[in-house]
């Protein structure tokens, strides 16, 4: 049992001790699938505080010869695979966190040989019978050890892009880098498997995208695996249940991520904070900060700005993800600005319509702050308007809440106005606050037709029925909200129900408002 080589399976016997543990164990079926094969490389790259190094632990503890791991395993879903028992703790494990190699030493020449000194360390101790031929050089000392003893390694590799994160503008070192990691696993035949794990998928890179054996699997094409990027819908529902905690209230704040169209996962790391502290919060993005997030979006490439301004009204924007080079400083469109922001998980991503959106509520709070730290002009003044706004409506204000609809349509060509649809996105920029209370619902199927935005409280706010009209008369909505019953299917708020009338006038470009306290008799 060594620190690198055959380590113990201590770290994931932590995980699997904590209060909450998700069994994921079903992801080792996969990679035993890939044993001494051509594909037996796997490139797994999600956001931070999405399981990874829980599953990297997992698949040390599993495989590494120097461990004994049945009775962490015996229970979980992998001890019915038929595979199971013969890859039980049968390899050699080479297990490396990058990052803390990185942390120990000034650049990265000074790096690779801290790490290939203190492997090879290990190695000797193993295989104490054996004249390497070269001790600088890790590969071929291991391609001695398979000569000779004719053994091969599992890698499991974790934090492995962090070079290109903390060494961003230096691609003379990132070059050194891949070919480190081409020239250790690239057509070497004592490679059994090679699991490496991060943020990014593997850095373009001209000649050196030379790690294109590795299978890549991200948050734009999780193949296979998209039930193991973080937690499904049926996970978390069972914990709402155990810790009960309303799970629509968990989607709202943590879902989003449809990865395929049966599967849609949550942020782990949020949802297990949600359930420990009994409350619905930001959790994940506060591991973060915005001020991450900050620096992207206000990179106003095609009106890259315009577009998040769309994100945040709910609409979608089509993206092109194909010329993204994988690193966090090449940006040439705001595709690549998106595209980043999908693997950093502030964005879900739509494969088949190939585009972006903001999947939940923890994810809007971080943009909200980042705009409002950036100052983005009328579109932050009506994001800090927001809450306000809502104030504005309960108390039946309704030239203040005139007004302030009238801040959010922001004088610009963002969200252009020509129907009661475009009008829909400015009433949720508006009222982006109230994703905190309420359940937002567009064209609610209501009484004898479709109301336009519903505002279903999740709390003891009123209700709100948001009829919108453009170029209408000013009472029109309140009339049709009636004539129409909009009111049927939420007959539990009748007592506490307010129906709104926003119109935009087109001559005069003026919004007017009207609102009723619902009767109920």
């Amino acid at each position: 049992m060594g620190i690198y080589l055959n380590p113990d399976n201590e770290n994931f016997y932590m995980s699997y001790n904590e209060d909450i543990y998700v069994d994921k164990s079903l992801l080792i079926e996969y990679t035993n699938s890939r044993l001494n094969k051509a594909n037996r490389f796997i490139c797994v790259s999600r956001p931070r505080r999405f399981g990874k190094s829980t599953d990297a632990n997992m698949l040390v503890a599993y495989y590494s010869k120097g461990c004994s791991s049945d009775l962490l395993f015996h229970d979980l879903k992998i001890s019915k695979s038929k595979s199971y028992e013969k890859n039980l703790n049968q390899y050699n494990v080479i297990n490396l966190n990058i990052q803390k190699f990185l942390s120990k030493r000034k650049n990265i020449d000074e790096m690779i040989d801290l790490l290939t000194r203190l492997i090879l360390r290990e190695l000797k101790m193993v295989y104490s019978d054996i004249s390497f031929f070269d001790e600088s050089d890790l590969a071929l000392c291991l391609n001695d050890i398979y000569m000779f003893k004719n053994q091969q390694f599992i890698f499991i590799i974790d934090e492995w892009d962090c070079i290109f994160r903390e060494y961003s503008a230096n691609k003379e070192a990132q070059e050194v880098y891949l070919d480190f990691l081409r020239d250790l696993l690239r057509d070497q035949k004592y490679v059994s498997l090679a699991y490496m794990t991060g943020i990014l998928p593997i850095k373009k890179y001209g000649t050196h995208s030379a790690l294109n054996m590795f299978d890549e699997i991200s948050m734009l094409d999780p193949q296979s695996l998209g039930k193991f990027m973080g937690f499904t819908e049926d996970e978390v529902q069972k914990l709402c249940q155990k810790y009960q905690m309303n799970f629509e209230e968990m989607k709202a704040w943590y879902d989003g991520y449809h990865l395929k169209k049966d599967i849609s996962i949550l942020s782990p790391k949020s949802v297990v904070s949600s359930l420990l502290n009994q409350e619905y919060s930001n959790y994940w993005t506060s591991t973060e900060t915005y001020e991450s997030l900050k620096v992207y979006i206000d990179m106003n490439f095609d009106g890259l700005k315009d577009d998040i301004i769309k994100l945040l009204a709910k609409e979608r924007v089509t993206v092109n993800p194909g010329k993204f080079q994988n690193d966090m400083t090449t940006f040439k469109s705001k595709d690549d600005v998106f595209t980043l922001l999908v693997h950093l998980g502030y964005l879900g991503y739509d494969k088949e319509a190939r585009k972006v959106y903001i999947p939940n509520n923890e994810v809007v709070d971080s943009f909200v702050n980042s705009i409002e730290e950036s100052h983005w002009g009328s579109v932050s003044e009506s994001l800090k308007n927001s809450i306000d706004l809502l104030e504005a409506t309960y108390t039946c204000n309704i030239n203040l809440v005139a007004e302030y609809i009238e801040k959010a349509h922001l004088e610009t060509s963002i969200l252009q106005y020509n129907d009661e649809n475009a009008l829909a996105y400015t009433i949720y920029l508006a009222y982006i606050m109230a994703r905190n209370d309420y359940i937002m619902v567009r064209e609610f199927p209501s009484g004898k037709g479709f109301a336009d935005v519903i505002f279903i409280p999740r709390y003891d706010k009123p209700a709100m029925i948001i009829e919108l009209k453009y170029d209408k008369d000013a009472d029109t909505a309140i009339k049709q909200i009636k004539e129409k019953k909009y009111f049927f299917g939420l007959e539990k708020y009748l007592d506490n129900l307010l129906l709104v009338d926003i119109n935009y006038d087109k001559d005069t470009k003026k919004h007017s408002c009207i609102i009723e306290k619902y009767q109920n008799r």
